[in-house]
């Protein structure tokens, strides 16, 4: 079984499947009833919304801020004016929704705060996909997500043109550095996993030195992550894996930012994963502008 990456494509990634996360992000904001809403707009009346970019963005999560809205308004009309993974600049319109109201101001905020959030993590993504362009490796993220927004989070990463490395525990083995001093090291922590490698996408093992990096090999896992390493460093460890084993995946992870990403890319790993596409992402900024609609009552 050959070692890979996965993603959750706009294919693959279904909104509606969250309903209840997203049922619960609801109730957190608007508790018992929207009293400000409630008091001030009739319930019937209809209105028009318009999300709208106001910064540099790449787009992420439009099925997900309307799946909100569904979840309060069963007639919602949608209309998505640009698709995730498209550049924005400020000013562009991103969609229009129509349906009452109170529909649109009670789940304006939990809405926003998602497209807000997801954007703001492809947009990170792609830089760093960018930084890299033109090399052989990819962008992977890493298990350091929001809690509860795990699959949201990594949707993002693929939309940024990003790949998926694990999704949870269970899809993959990963050795790391507690799991080798635990096991009393590299040798007895891989053979250890061997049996389990079937049920795993891969079987990758964690190092931080040429010594541990020997030991790893002598194992034949399937990928190699190359931790906390400089470029120089990492450089001198794809060389001596690759007279090892040409076929072993090589991933460089820890310190990564965006000013030295291509640096590691250069020094010829396949992967590099960074946390901080999902743990350090700054929000992307959006409006939802409400306008209302005059029709008779409903």
């Amino acid at each position: 079984m050959a070692p890979s990456a996965g993603s959750l494509t706009a294919s693959s990634f279904d909104p509606a499947a969250h309903r209840d996360l997203l049922k619960a992000l609801l109730a957190e904001d608007l508790g018992a009833a929207d009293l400000t809403t409630e008091a001030i707009i009739p319930a019937h009346p209809m209105a028009l919304g318009r999300c709208v970019a106001k910064s540099p963005m790449v787009l992420a999560g439009l099925e997900i801020f309307f799946e909100v809205f569904r979840l309060l308004e069963k007639n919602l009309v949608a209309e998505a004016l640009r698709k995730d993974g498209e550049r924005l600049n400020p000013g562009e319109a991103v969609a229009t929704l129509q349906a009452h109201a109170r529909a649109l101001l009670s789940g304006e905020r939990v809405a926003l705060n998602l497209l807000q959030r997801l954007s703001g993590v492809a947009t990170l993504t792609r830089k760093y996909v960018e930084a890299v362009a033109g090399t052989k490796a990819r962008i992977l993220d890493t298990r350091k997500t929001t809690p509860g927004l795990r699959a949201f989070e990594k949707y993002a990463v693929t939309a940024g043109g990003g790949i998926n490395h694990r999704f949870g525990l269970n899809d993959a083995i990963l050795i790391k550095e507690n799991h080798i001093r635990l096991a009393g090291g590299i040798h007895p922590a891989i053979r250890a996993a061997r049996p389990a490698r079937d049920k795993a996408r891969f079987l990758e093992v964690e190092i931080s030195s040429r010594d541990e990096l020997r030991e790893a090999l002598e194992e034949s896992p399937d990928i190699v992550l190359l931790d906390n390493m400089t470029p120089e460093n990492v450089q001198e460890a794809v060389g001596m894996a690759r007279a090892w084993n040409d076929k072993i995946v090589l991933e460089a992870s820890g310190g990564i930012t965006l000013e030295n990403v291509r640096r590691y890319a250069e020094a010829g790993v396949d992967w590099i994963s960074v946390g901080a596409l999902t743990h350090s992402a700054p929000a992307a900024d959006l409006s939802l502008e409400i306008e209302p609609i005059r029709t008779e009552k409903v």
